[in-house]
């Protein structure tokens, strides 16, 4: 939290001359400073935001002065819908891309696989993204180009989030598969896939009964920090779909120097990203029972 309040505070420019303007006077900017906070030291500041967030208080909009956890609540659905729906798109791509690897070790599917999956990794989500709206959106026209659909319309709104979700969830695509297939070789090696190929059993329900379901709980450990990471993406991918949220709120904050907004939508970001970790490690204990043992 201090790291944060840090800063917030070293952006560069005056937010009281970027609220009011540049004909606002000096009475004018002090007033605001003095309304706002901002006349106080910054160690004070810092004590007295700790002390608001406690009582559950991120803030007031220094420009529309409504509440920042109001303005946070309403665009954290947006957020957490794009969030969860580009983790689908890897989750339901890579984890089948990986094991589909594993089973085909050496072959040239294998290698390609592998190809892609580093290819996928190394683009920026905000490179996707940008060529996403380019490609499908302006020359094929087959989804929206900007916003989050008409309210109240739930399918019109996912035919929205395709786009923006396919640019944040394709980097975790080629991260998944490439730890499915490391996990499914391991499992692979192991007496018991041994035994079981012995006994006859199709290649096919070992790979994806037996072996995955060892082999899938780094990939469940490593889904709550991608959490995180989608997040982050979803930054890039609300400003260049223009589609309301966390992200663009950060953004829209920093640029106009809104302090309060910043700051309680970056705390309300870190604390989803500390329960994701924090579900993801408790879904990884559930599925093992030598970690249940250990607890």
């Amino acid at each position: 939290m201090a790291i944060l309040f840090s800063a917030v505070h070293l952006v560069p420019g005056d937010p009281a001359s970027v609220a009011l303007g540049p004909r606002a006077t000096p009475e004018m900017r002090e007033e605001f400073r003095v309304r706002m906070g901002l006349d106080r030291p910054v160690p004070v500041q810092f004590v007295r935001f700790v002390g608001n967030v406690l009582r559950g208080d991120l803030g007031t909009d220094i420009w529309s002065r409504q509440s920042v956890a109001s303005l946070v609540w309403r665009a954290l659905p947006s957020t957490v819908a794009l969030t969860v729906l580009g983790l689908g798109w890897a989750v339901l791509v890579g984890i089948p891309l990986g094991c589909f690897s594993a089973a085909r070790r050496g072959s040239w599917l294998d290698r390609a696989t592998g190809v892609l999956s580093v290819s996928a990794i190394a683009l920026p989500s905000f490179i996707v993204a940008i060529y996403s709206l380019l490609v499908f959106a302006v020359w094929l026209k087959w989804f929206p180009a900007i916003g989050a659909g008409r309210p109240g319309d739930l399918a019109d709104q996912l035919w929205h989030l395709v786009l923006p979700s396919l640019a944040i969830g394709l980097g975790w695509v080629g991260f998944l598969a490439r730890l499915v297939r490391a996990s499914m070789l391991e499992v692979l090696g192991e007496n018991h896939i041994r035994a079981a190929r012995a006994l006859g059993l199709p290649e096919r329900r070992i790979v994806y009964r037996y072996a995955l379901r060892l082999a899938i709980l780094p990939t469940v450990a490593l889904l709550g920090v991608g959490i995180g990471r989608l997040l982050s993406g979803a930054v890039f991918a609300e400003i260049v779909f223009a589609r309301p949220g966390l992200g663009r709120l950060v953004y829209d904050g920093v640029i106009s120097r809104n302090y309060p907004v910043v700051m309680g939508a970056v705390l309300v970001t870190t604390a989803l990203f500390v329960l994701s970790t924090l579900a993801a490690d408790l879904a990884v204990a559930a599925l093992d029972p030598r970690i249940r043992e250990r607890l």
